[in-house]
C-alpha cells in the first residue's frame, strides 16, 4: 500500500517539473499553421509587386505599410521587376519563410497560377491587389482593386466632354492586363452611351510604357491626321502620347486623357496639355488589402472581389488644389 502511494506521489509531482507535462501542448501552440486563425501578434505578410518603381505601386505599398503597422504585422515587400519567373521565385521564397499570407500584383495574370497553387499547398492564403489572377490554377482568397470598369467609364466621359459629339480617337492599350481590359471596357461603354458618333480608329498595345506609347502615338498621328483625342490606359501611356503630340506640333489640338493622376500627369493637366485623368486611390487599395487580410486572420470570409471607386481629375481639380 505504501509503495502504491509513493508511485502516485511521484507521478503527480513529476507534472510540476520543468520539462514534464509541457511536451506536446505548448509546442503546437507555439507553432501555428501558416495563415491560421491564432494570435495576430508577429504575423508576417509577403508582398510581391510587379513594378515597385511605378508611383502607383509606391503609393499602394505606403497604404499597406501604414495599415500593417496599425495591426502590428510585418511586411516583406519585394519587386518582381515585370518578370514572371522572378515573381514565381519570390513566392517560393515566401513559402520557405513560412509567411502568414501572400499579396501579389501579378505581372502575368495567367502564368502566376502555378505559384498561387504552390502557396495554397503550403497552407498560405493568397490575396491579389490591383491586378487579378486569371489562371484556373490556385485559389485567391480575395482581390482588392479599383473598379476599373467604372474608372474606364470616367475616362470615357472625359473624352466625350473634350472632343464633343463626334470625332476620331485612339486608345494606347495594354490588353493582356486584366485591369486594363476592364478600363477599356468601361471606356467603350461611355462612348457608346454618351458620344456614339465618336469613333475609335486605332487601338494599339504599347505595353504600358512611355517610350513605346510615344512611338505608337506618332505612328497613329501620321495615319490619322484628323485625330481628336487619345486615351492612355495609364499615365505613362498618356504622357508618351503627349510627347508625340508635342513633337508633331499638335499640342492643344488633341485631347489626351490618362489614368492614375500621377504628379507628372497632374502638372500636364494643370497646364492644359492633357485634358484629364481617371484617378485611382492606390494607398486605399493597399490599406484595404491589409484590412481584408486582418479580417481573414480573425476568421471572417471576405467577398472574392473588393472594389475601390475611381474618380475624375481635370484642370478644375488642379486649380482647386492648394
Amino acid at each position: 500500500m505504501d509503495r502504491a502511494l509513493a508511485r502516485i506521489a511521484l507521478l503527480v509531482l513529476g507534472c510540476f517539473g520543468p520539462a514534464a507535462c509541457s511536451h506536446g501542448a505548448s509546442q503546437s501552440a507555439a507553432s501555428p499553421a501558416p495563415g491560421g486563425a491564432g494570435s495576430n501578434a508577429h504575423k508576417t505578410i509577403g508582398v510581391s509587386i510587379q513594378n515597385r518603381e511605378a508611383q502607383f505601386y509606391q503609393d499602394m505599398e505606403s497604404g499597406m505599410r501604414g495599415e500593417a503597422a496599425k495591426y502590428g504585422y510585418s511586411l516583406i515587400v519585394v519587386d518582381a521587376s515585370r518578370d514572371n519567373a522572378k515573381q514565381q521565385s519570390q513566392v517560393e521564397d515566401f513559402i520557405s519563410k513560412r509567411v502568414d499570407a501572400i499579396v501579389l500584383t501579378p505581372y502575368d495574370s495567367q502564368a502566376i497560377g502555378s505559384a498561387i497553387a504552390e502557396a495554397n499547398g503550403a497552407g498560405i492564403p493568397v490575396f491579389t491587389a490591383d491586378i487579378a489572377s486569371t489562371s484556373r490554377e490556385g485559389h485567391v482568397v480575395a482581390h482588392v482593386a479599383s473598379d476599373n470598369v467604372q474608372g474606364g467609364f470616367e475616362a470615357g466621359k472625359l473624352i466625350c466632354a473634350a472632343v464633343g459629339s463626334r470625332g476620331s480617337i485612339a486608345i494606347i492599350d495594354e490588353p493582356e492586363v486584366t485591369s486594363v481590359q476592364d478600363r477599356v471596357k468601361g471606356f467603350k461603354e461611355a462612348l457608346s452611351q454618351l458620344c456614339p458618333a465618336v469613333t475609335i480608329v486605332a487601338d494599339v498595345d504599347s505595353g504600358g510604357t512611355r517610350d513605346k506609347a510615344s512611338s505608337d502615338a506618332g505612328d497613329i498621328l501620321q495615319a490619322h491626321r484628323d485625330l481628336s483625342g487619345i486615351f492612355g490606359i495609364n499615365d505613362d501611356s498618356a504622357l508618351g502620347a503627349l510627347a508625340a503630340v508635342k513633337a508633331a506640333g499638335l499640342a492643344g489640338k488633341i485631347a489626351i486623357v490618362g489614368y492614375d493622376a500621377t504628379p507628372e500627369a497632374r502638372t500636364a493637366i494643370a497646364g492644359g496639355e492633357m485634358y484629364g485623368d481617371a484617378i485611382q486611390y492606390p494607398a486605399k487599395i493597399g490599406s484595404t488589402t491589409i484590412d481584408v487580410i486582418h479580417g481573414y486572420f480573425a476568421g471572417k470570409t471576405p467577398p472574392p472581389v473588393v472594389k475601390i471607386a475611381v474618380g475624375a481629375y481635370t484642370r478644375a481639380n488642379a486649380q482647386a488644389s492648394p
